[in-house]
């Protein structure tokens, strides 16, 4: 009898979009090692379908408030854990990331920040970090390096301005913003001042004066979209104080009534409406479920389900012991 020959293709012969459609099932530590198995798998390993969007959702720094700037301090394993975790994204990716999703809870620095942004020139999505240790400059530098930037998803700042005159500046294509804090006058007009093509804007659970949802209808005439579901909505009456509103009033949805969609629920039987009142304004994130704060009415905004790249079983193998 004649020996039965294996005919079958070797794993190094593999068609890439074959070997793509089986990287994508794997996170970020097991994709590490199959990337330097070959050429051909590496080059499968950094295809843009793998890596359109890194979801570093689950990634958070061991952290304690402290009373002085920048009111947190940070262990320094988080910011090495977190370092040797962008170093080997970064390195498989290959500049393909598309879309870039991190924690409220993940206090990145400006050198954290440049390295992303020298290494993801196209990237479109970003769902920012929190604000506390990254400067001005840092911020600045990244957005001129994103000149592709459509979507941004940031904390609340204090300042916000310079950020929007550098999206302006820097992001020519640049049609989505989400505000996740507080909202008031400085930040409509800097948007209404520096952004007057955007084209949604979600301010999701935020706390936002009744003048700037008002600025915003009035002056904002490219808008499309606006979210403002949850919100704690206040006005400053006699003797600076502040009365919550319950229900807009006929006017304000007449201005609302040209909009493509405009989302809005200020419920007293609403659970997200109860949290934002038990909050003051201020949504505690961390008290409530994993998923919550990446939902979005706007559908183009909602972060929907963790990523695949950096799951669960990703985040315990690199944590911090």
């Amino acid at each position: 009898m004649g020996e039965n020959k294996w005919m079958g293709k070797r794993w190094e012969d593999m068609d890439t979009d074959v070997l793509v459609k089986i990287f994508k099932e794997l996170n970020l530590v097991e994709l590490s090692p199959v990337s330097q198995v070959c050429h051909l798998w590496r080059l499968a390993c950094s295809d843009p379908l793998i890596w359109s969007t890194l979801d570093f959702g689950l990634l958070k720094s061991n952290y304690i408030q402290t009373r002085a700037s920048p009111y947190i301090w940070v262990d320094d394993r988080s910011d090495k854990r977190l370092a040797r975790i962008l170093r080997v994204a970064m390195a498989i990716s290959c500049g393909n990331v598309s879309c870039m999703i991190f924690h409220y809870n993940l206090f990145m620095k400006d050198e954290h920040l440049h390295y992303i942004s020298e290494r993801s020139p196209h990237l479109k999505r970003l769902v920012m970090p929190a604000w506390n240790r990254i400067t001005k400059f840092g911020i600045c530098q990244a957005i001129q390096r994103w000149e592709e930037l459509e979507s941004l998803t940031m904390p609340t700042i204090g300042h916000p301005p310079y950020i929007m005159e550098e999206i302006a500046r820097s992001c020519k294509n640049f049609a989505e913003l989400k505000v996740m804090g507080s909202f008031d006058d400085l930040f409509a007009s800097a948007i209404a001042t520096h952004l007057p093509k955007l084209k949604v804007l979600s301010l999701r659970c935020s706390k936002v004066t009744m003048s700037a949802l008002l600025w915003l209808l009035d002056n904002m005439v490219n808008l499309e979209v606006l979210n403002i579901s949850h919100c704690l909505l206040f006005e400053i009456v006699t003797n600076g104080r502040r009365q919550v509103i319950h229900e807009l009033d006929d006017q304000t949805l007449e201005k609302a009534s040209r909009l493509r969609e405009f989302h809005h629920c200020q419920s007293r039987s609403c659970l997200a409406c109860q949290r934002m009142m038990v909050d003051e304004g201020i949504m505690r994130w961390y008290r409530y479920e994993d998923w919550f704060w990446r939902r979005d009415e706007v559908s183009s905004l909602d972060l929907q389900d963790y990523g695949k790249l950096f799951d669960a079983e990703c985040e315990a193998l690199t944590a911090v012991d």
